[in-house]
């Protein structure tokens, strides 16, 4: 565990003893603004994915991964709606089971037409568990995938989905010509995506440089006309501080930052700062195949034990809300859920009555993350204190994604090292995308339902959720998902937190939304240029 600043060590002694998202987009750029290099850290924060340059693959990073793939539909900046983007327009039939696309006329960074071939190839590799997809088992509700011509595709749902169009956001389109030729058990470590990846978006790869930087150039024929900008580039940072560091001094024009470093930038007039909605729930995952948690009792006390609005306000700063379930949208909250409000006393009763010290006792338990940031070191050290007052030993452990991925996705999984997670997962713009982290039907290597949890009733109020038609009952369903949650606690919920980009003024034209997992939304790269 990272050594706590000062005023941290303060905050936590603090702690124990006591909807619309906006995007920013900067206008005002004179016509003849001259073409420059926009540098960023675009894979800074829990919305990027450092190091992955394959879409498949990708449970984030989508900011800097739509810079130059593509998927047929998209969000708007605001998160409001679906719209096209390699499809010009589709169509969803009134049974919700037919959607119909028709493409743009578009091509490839190496020239070759985008068809209807490249779309259902794509969707073809994304529905094979075999490619490395981390979207297969959200789209094994695909009956067919058809062409009746070269600019248009059918795809057919073998029962409604109201959560398809949010997954299809996530589908970036990939050349049939480049990659058919390596089989699919092969193509998630192939070289192609780190050395000669091509899509169809206005920016075209050039470089990586390992572990410091990727570069993309002026993809001067892209259909959305010639970018302003020359060249865009991704730097890659160890940690936020770093990143900060080189936004100051101008090595970068933008970057992700924790809520904590936003005062430092507020008045400042150099830099503009984006604020919104995170739509991501973090939590604690209970491995379900641990027999810790076996008693609900357990996780009941896990909740009571945690000052989440101490947390909120002394670490947060009170850009965050509380959760007692997978949302926090209004009208997805049922009246009468348990607040879980914070009694040590409580938690101590309840694990009394479960026989904890014959279940763990003082044992330690590693809690795994992918959260590495001075604030999320700090989150978890307050909530490991609180753990410890009514007996609970948990010690946090912060890896990078790849390396937590390639644990909690195992198919066969070393419980011992994640017996619990501090996670995020999306509850927003689409409520059915929590379904992943929960539905039994997504447990690994099905899905990521890394938490392993085997709740029939959870199931079966998730898949009545999803394949509500009608929308004016949509949001009952998913209250009804929500009172599951709030009774059985597969996981203890925490908070929905602000998200927040830090942007120089000299960039204009330019759109961040903090979107989960960075997007895909449109972001419009092509229009984003640097002042004199």
């Amino acid at each position: 565990m990272k050594r706590l600043s000062r005023l941290s060590v303060i905050a936590l002694g603090a702690l124990l003893s006591t909807a619309a998202v906006p995007a920013l987009v900067v206008s005002g750029v004179a016509a003849e603004a001259q073409a420059a290099t926009l540098s960023g850290g675009f894979d800074v924060g829990p919305g990027g994915f450092q190091g992955n340059f394959n879409p498949l693959a990708a449970t984030a990073g989508f900011t800097w991964l739509s810079v130059y793939y593509e998927p047929l539909i998209t969000y708007d900046e605001k998160l409001q709606k679906v719209v096209g983007a390699l499809a010009s327009s589709y169509e969803v039939s009134s049974d919700q089971m037919t959607y119909t696309f028709k493409l743009a006329d578009a091509k490839w960074h190496d020239g070759k037409p985008f068809t209807a071939k490249d779309a259902k190839f794509t969707m073809g590799l994304a529905m094979d568990a075999k490619t490395g997809s981390v979207l297969a088992a959200r789209l094994k509700g695909i009956s067919s995938v058809e062409t009746p011509d070269e600019h248009t595709v059918v795809i057919k749902l073998s029962a409604p989905s109201s959560s398809f169009p949010d997954t299809m956001t996530k589908v970036m389109m990939l050349p049939e010509h480049a990659l058919s030729s390596i089989p699919a058990d092969q193509l998630a470590k192939n070289t192609w995506w780190s050395t000669a990846p091509i899509g169809t978006g206005p920016f075209k790869f050039t470089k990586y440089v390992s572990d410091q930087y990727v570069e993309l150039a002026a993809n001067t024929d892209y259909r959305g006309g010639k970018p302003a900008l020359e060249r865009v580039i991704n730097r890659y940072f160890a940690n936020p501080a770093a990143a900060i560091a080189a936004l100051r001094s101008g090595e970068i024009q933008f970057t992700y930052v924790d809520s904590n470093d936003v005062p430092t930038f507020k008045d400042n007039k150099d830099f503009q700062v984006i604020e919104g909605n995170s739509f991501v729930v973090n939590y604690l995952g209970f491995n379900h195949d641990s027999p810790l948690w076996k008693d609900v009792r357990v996780r009941q006390a896990v909740m009571y034990a945690i000052n989440r609005d101490a947390i909120i306000q002394s670490l947060y700063g009170g850009a965050a809300k509380p959760a007692n379930c997978a949302y926090v949208a209004e009208q997805l909250i049922p009246q009468g859920i348990d607040s879980y409000a914070y009694d040590p006393e409580k938690a101590k009763q309840l694990l009394t009555e479960a026989g904890w010290d014959q279940i763990n006792g003082g044992k330690p338990i590693t809690l795994l993350t992918y959260y590495t940031t001075p604030l999320a070191t700090n989150v978890l050290a307050a909530v490991q204190a609180m753990l410890a007052q009514v007996g609970i030993n948990i010690v946090p452990r912060a890896v990078d994604a790849p390396t937590y991925n390639s644990i909690v996705l195992n198919a066969t999984p070393d419980i011992a090292q994640f017996q619990l997670v501090y996670a995020g997962l999306q509850n927003g713009p689409d409520a059915g995308s929590i379904n992943v982290g929960l539905n039994e039907k997504q447990i690994p290597p099905a899905g990521p339902n890394v938490a392993r949890v085997r709740m029939p009733d959870l199931t079966k109020a998730l898949d009545s959720a999803l394949a509500e038609p009608d929308s004016t009952k949509r949001d009952a369903a998913y209250q009804d998902v929500c009172k599951v949650m709030n009774t059985n606690l597969p996981w203890a919920t925490l908070w929905v937190a602000n998200r927040y980009g830090i942007v120089s003024t000299k960039v204009k034209d330019f759109v961040w939304t903090p979107a989960p997992g960075g997007g895909p939304y449109q972001a419009n790269p092509q229009k984003w240029s640097i002042a004199e």
